[in-house]
Protein backbone atom coordinates (compact mmCIF):
# COMPACT_ATOMS: atom_id res chain seq x y z
CA UNK A 1 0.00 0.00 0.00
CA UNK A 2 1.03 3.51 -0.75
CA UNK A 3 1.54 5.71 2.75
CA UNK A 4 -0.42 8.67 1.31
CA UNK A 5 -3.38 9.98 2.76
CA UNK A 6 -6.24 11.00 -0.49
CA UNK A 7 -8.39 13.34 0.32
CA UNK A 8 -11.08 13.79 -1.98
CA UNK A 9 -13.34 17.25 -1.86
CA UNK A 10 -16.58 16.66 -3.07
CA UNK A 11 -20.36 18.38 -3.37
CA UNK A 12 -22.79 16.69 -5.46
CA UNK A 13 -20.14 14.19 -7.18
CA UNK A 14 -22.16 11.18 -7.40
CA UNK A 15 -21.60 11.02 -11.38
CA UNK A 16 -17.90 10.85 -10.41
CA UNK A 17 -16.88 9.78 -7.01
CA UNK A 18 -17.00 5.71 -8.00
CA UNK A 19 -14.83 5.82 -10.55
CA UNK A 20 -12.46 8.25 -8.73
CA UNK A 21 -12.75 6.02 -5.60
CA UNK A 22 -12.16 2.35 -7.59
CA UNK A 23 -8.85 4.30 -8.98
CA UNK A 24 -7.62 5.14 -5.35
CA UNK A 25 -7.64 0.56 -4.31
CA UNK A 26 -3.51 0.99 -3.68
CA UNK A 27 -3.27 4.26 -1.27
CA UNK A 28 -3.33 3.22 2.61
CA UNK A 29 -6.11 5.67 3.33
CA UNK A 30 -8.62 7.27 1.81
CA UNK A 31 -11.23 10.34 3.19
CA UNK A 32 -13.86 11.76 1.28
CA UNK A 33 -14.83 15.78 2.77
CA UNK A 34 -18.15 16.32 1.91
CA UNK A 35 -19.80 20.02 1.74
CA UNK A 36 -23.52 19.01 2.30
CA UNK A 37 -24.57 16.79 -0.81
CA UNK A 38 -27.98 16.50 -1.38
CA UNK A 39 -27.28 13.97 -4.32
CA UNK A 40 -25.59 9.99 -3.20
CA UNK A 41 -21.97 11.51 -3.18
CA UNK A 42 -21.87 10.35 0.70
CA UNK A 43 -23.43 6.89 -0.09
CA UNK A 44 -21.37 6.12 -2.94
CA UNK A 45 -18.18 6.60 -1.17
CA UNK A 46 -18.91 5.13 1.72
CA UNK A 47 -20.46 1.74 0.15
CA UNK A 48 -16.75 2.61 -2.08
CA UNK A 49 -15.00 1.98 1.46
CA UNK A 50 -13.66 5.77 1.92
CA UNK A 51 -13.87 7.59 5.36
CA UNK A 52 -16.51 10.50 4.79
CA UNK A 53 -15.90 13.65 7.04
CA UNK A 54 -18.88 16.55 6.81
CA UNK A 55 -17.35 20.02 6.17
CA UNK A 56 -19.32 23.41 6.23
CA UNK A 57 -17.36 26.37 5.34
CA UNK A 58 -17.75 29.47 7.65
CA UNK A 59 -16.97 31.88 5.33
CA UNK A 60 -13.50 32.78 6.21
CA UNK A 61 -10.24 31.31 6.02
CA UNK A 62 -9.09 28.67 5.68
CA UNK A 63 -10.49 27.38 3.13
CA UNK A 64 -11.42 23.84 2.44
CA UNK A 65 -8.20 22.36 1.43
CA UNK A 66 -6.22 23.95 4.21
CA UNK A 67 -9.35 22.78 6.70
CA UNK A 68 -8.29 19.40 6.00
CA UNK A 69 -4.32 20.05 6.56
CA UNK A 70 -5.51 21.66 10.00
CA UNK A 71 -8.13 19.68 11.21
CA UNK A 72 -7.86 15.80 9.98
CA UNK A 73 -6.56 13.16 11.75
CA UNK A 74 -4.50 11.66 8.95
CA UNK A 75 -2.46 8.28 9.04
CA UNK A 76 -0.32 10.24 6.88
CA UNK A 77 1.99 13.14 6.67
CA UNK A 78 1.76 13.20 2.84
CA UNK A 79 -1.80 14.20 1.22
CA UNK A 80 -2.70 13.69 -1.94
CA UNK A 81 -5.68 16.10 -3.11
CA UNK A 82 -7.49 14.41 -6.03
CA UNK A 83 -10.67 15.94 -7.07
CA UNK A 84 -13.92 14.03 -7.85
CA UNK A 85 -13.68 14.12 -11.67
CA UNK A 86 -9.92 12.78 -11.69
CA UNK A 87 -8.80 9.50 -12.24
CA UNK A 88 -5.33 8.08 -11.12
CA UNK A 89 -3.59 6.08 -13.37
CA UNK A 90 -1.98 2.67 -13.31
CA UNK A 91 1.40 4.31 -14.24
CA UNK A 92 0.91 6.88 -11.59
CA UNK A 93 0.30 4.62 -8.95
CA UNK A 94 3.05 2.24 -9.88
CA UNK A 95 5.42 5.66 -10.00
CA UNK A 96 4.13 6.84 -6.56
CA UNK A 97 5.43 3.04 -5.05
CA UNK A 98 8.90 3.54 -5.93
CA UNK A 99 9.00 7.56 -5.20
CA UNK A 100 11.20 7.95 -2.19
CA UNK A 101 9.29 11.41 -1.64
CA UNK A 102 12.27 13.22 -0.55
CA UNK A 103 10.47 16.44 -2.10
CA UNK A 104 8.54 19.16 0.21
CA UNK A 105 5.94 18.59 -2.17
CA UNK A 106 5.08 16.95 -6.26
CA UNK A 107 3.30 18.73 -9.03
CA UNK A 108 1.23 16.11 -10.75
CA UNK A 109 0.24 16.57 -14.27
CA UNK A 110 -3.35 15.85 -16.05
CA UNK A 111 -4.39 14.73 -19.13
CA UNK A 112 -8.09 16.45 -19.78
CA UNK A 113 -10.31 13.66 -21.41
CA UNK A 114 -13.08 15.13 -23.66
CA UNK A 115 -15.72 12.96 -25.32
CA UNK A 116 -14.41 9.91 -23.28
CA UNK A 117 -10.69 10.45 -25.52
CA UNK A 118 -7.77 11.15 -23.12
CA UNK A 119 -6.05 14.04 -25.24
CA UNK A 120 -2.07 12.81 -25.85
CA UNK A 121 -1.04 16.48 -27.07
CA UNK A 122 -2.31 20.09 -25.77
CA UNK A 123 -2.22 21.64 -22.45
CA UNK A 124 -2.25 19.78 -19.49
CA UNK A 125 -2.86 20.74 -16.10
CA UNK A 126 -0.57 20.88 -13.63
CA UNK A 127 -1.08 20.87 -10.20
CA UNK A 128 0.75 20.92 -6.91
CA UNK A 129 -1.72 18.37 -4.98
CA UNK A 130 0.77 15.76 -3.55
CA UNK A 131 2.03 17.13 -0.51
CA UNK A 132 3.62 17.40 2.98
CA UNK A 133 1.28 19.01 4.69
CA UNK A 134 4.14 19.99 7.77
CA UNK A 135 6.12 21.73 4.88
CA UNK A 136 3.73 23.45 2.48
CA UNK A 137 -0.10 25.24 3.01
CA UNK A 138 -2.17 26.63 1.30
CA UNK A 139 -1.78 30.97 1.72
CA UNK A 140 -4.77 33.11 2.32
CA UNK A 141 -5.70 35.42 0.05
CA UNK A 142 -8.07 38.72 -0.23
CA UNK A 143 -10.78 36.82 -2.20
CA UNK A 144 -13.53 36.54 0.17
CA UNK A 145 -15.52 38.90 -0.99
CA UNK A 146 -14.93 37.55 -4.50
CA UNK A 147 -18.05 35.37 -6.03
CA UNK A 148 -16.76 32.33 -8.22
CA UNK A 149 -14.86 29.76 -6.11
CA UNK A 150 -16.71 30.02 -2.18
CA UNK A 151 -15.39 27.51 -0.06
CA UNK A 152 -12.31 26.00 -2.10
CA UNK A 153 -9.14 27.49 -2.58
CA UNK A 154 -8.79 28.80 -6.21
CA UNK A 155 -6.85 28.67 -9.37
CA UNK A 156 -3.12 28.96 -7.56
CA UNK A 157 -0.89 26.39 -6.30
CA UNK A 158 -0.30 25.83 -2.65
CA UNK A 159 3.35 27.40 -0.87
CA UNK A 160 5.95 26.41 1.30
CA UNK A 161 5.75 27.22 4.93
CA UNK A 162 8.22 29.87 6.06
CA UNK A 163 10.45 27.70 8.20
CA UNK A 164 10.94 25.57 4.76
CA UNK A 165 11.13 27.94 1.78
CA UNK A 166 14.70 26.64 0.51
CA UNK A 167 12.91 23.19 0.38
CA UNK A 168 12.81 21.96 -3.34
CA UNK A 169 9.39 21.21 -4.99
CA UNK A 170 9.54 17.68 -7.49
CA UNK A 171 7.27 16.92 -10.49
CA UNK A 172 6.21 13.37 -10.78
CA UNK A 173 6.44 11.86 -14.72
CA UNK A 174 3.26 10.21 -15.11
CA UNK A 175 0.07 11.85 -15.25
CA UNK A 176 -3.54 11.09 -13.91
CA UNK A 177 -6.48 11.59 -16.34
CA UNK A 178 -9.40 14.70 -15.88
CA UNK A 179 -12.55 14.57 -16.86
CA UNK A 180 -13.22 17.94 -16.83
CA UNK A 181 -15.59 18.55 -19.60
CA UNK A 182 -19.18 17.70 -18.95
CA UNK A 183 -22.82 19.32 -19.19
CA UNK A 184 -21.54 21.78 -16.55
CA UNK A 185 -18.63 23.13 -18.51
CA UNK A 186 -19.85 26.51 -19.42
CA UNK A 187 -21.41 27.43 -16.23
CA UNK A 188 -18.19 26.42 -13.85
CA UNK A 189 -15.89 28.15 -16.30
CA UNK A 190 -18.26 31.37 -15.96
CA UNK A 191 -18.07 31.19 -12.41
CA UNK A 192 -14.08 30.77 -12.36
CA UNK A 193 -13.40 33.53 -14.87
CA UNK A 194 -15.50 35.87 -13.08
CA UNK A 195 -12.59 34.85 -9.65
CA UNK A 196 -10.07 35.26 -11.96
CA UNK A 197 -10.42 38.73 -13.79
CA UNK A 198 -11.37 39.85 -10.43
CA UNK A 199 -7.91 38.36 -9.07
CA UNK A 200 -6.37 40.47 -11.19
CA UNK A 201 -7.91 43.70 -10.83
CA UNK A 202 -6.72 43.53 -6.85
CA UNK A 203 -3.56 41.72 -8.01
CA UNK A 204 -3.96 39.18 -5.24
CA UNK A 205 -2.72 36.38 -6.34
CA UNK A 206 0.09 34.22 -4.14
CA UNK A 207 3.35 33.70 -5.36
CA UNK A 208 3.82 30.51 -7.02
CA UNK A 209 6.23 28.08 -5.62
CA UNK A 210 8.63 28.55 -8.40
CA UNK A 211 10.12 31.37 -9.52
CA UNK A 212 10.48 30.50 -13.43
CA UNK A 213 6.46 29.64 -13.23
CA UNK A 214 6.10 32.86 -11.22
CA UNK A 215 7.20 34.56 -14.01
CA UNK A 216 5.46 33.23 -16.60
CA UNK A 217 2.38 33.71 -15.00
CA UNK A 218 3.06 37.25 -14.14
CA UNK A 219 3.86 37.83 -18.10
CA UNK A 220 0.90 35.57 -19.92
CA UNK A 221 -1.28 37.82 -17.52
CA UNK A 222 0.18 41.67 -18.26
CA UNK A 223 -0.23 40.82 -22.39
CA UNK A 224 -3.74 41.50 -24.52
CA UNK A 225 -4.97 38.65 -25.64
CA UNK A 226 -4.61 36.05 -24.08
CA UNK A 227 -7.65 33.91 -25.50
CA UNK A 228 -5.06 33.64 -29.03
CA UNK A 229 -2.35 32.90 -27.39
CA UNK A 230 -3.42 30.43 -25.78
CA UNK A 231 -5.39 28.48 -28.41
CA UNK A 232 -1.71 28.28 -29.93
CA UNK A 233 0.06 27.63 -27.29
CA UNK A 234 -2.85 24.24 -26.92
CA UNK A 235 -3.28 23.78 -30.19
CA UNK A 236 -0.26 24.19 -32.14
CA UNK A 237 2.94 24.67 -29.56
CA UNK A 238 1.62 21.68 -27.56
CA UNK A 239 0.53 20.01 -30.47
CA UNK A 240 -3.10 19.65 -29.73
CA UNK A 241 -3.68 19.24 -33.77
CA UNK A 242 -2.28 15.10 -33.40
CA UNK A 243 -5.62 14.79 -31.35
CA UNK A 244 -7.43 15.60 -33.95
CA UNK A 245 -11.11 17.30 -33.67
CA UNK A 246 -11.15 16.48 -30.33
CA UNK A 247 -7.55 18.52 -29.97
CA UNK A 248 -9.13 21.50 -31.59
CA UNK A 249 -12.08 21.40 -29.62
CA UNK A 250 -9.75 21.55 -26.55
CA UNK A 251 -8.10 24.60 -28.18
CA UNK A 252 -11.45 26.33 -28.55
CA UNK A 253 -12.27 25.78 -24.96
CA UNK A 254 -9.26 27.45 -23.81
CA UNK A 255 -9.75 30.51 -26.03
CA UNK A 256 -13.57 30.67 -24.77
CA UNK A 257 -12.36 30.77 -21.18
CA UNK A 258 -10.00 33.90 -21.28
CA UNK A 259 -12.22 35.48 -23.12
CA UNK A 260 -14.66 34.97 -20.51
CA UNK A 261 -12.00 36.94 -18.16
CA UNK A 262 -11.55 39.04 -20.80
CA UNK A 263 -15.30 40.09 -20.30
CA UNK A 264 -15.43 40.29 -16.74
CA UNK A 265 -12.55 42.32 -16.68
CA UNK A 266 -14.79 45.36 -18.65
CA UNK A 267 -17.24 44.81 -15.74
Amino acid sequence: MISVSVIVTTRNEAANIERCLAALSDFSEIIVVDSNSDDDTQKLAADSGAKIIPYQWDGKYPKKRQWCLDNLELKHDWVFFVDADEIITEELVKELKTCPLKCAGYFVKGRYVIEEKALRFGLKNNKLCLIDRRKVMFPVIDDLDIPGMGEIEGHYQPVLRPEFEHEKIGALKQTLLHYAYDENWNERHGRYATWEAAMNRKQAWPQDPLAWRQILKRIFRAIPGRGLIAFVHCYILKYGFLDGHTGLNFARSRYRYYRMIDKNKQC
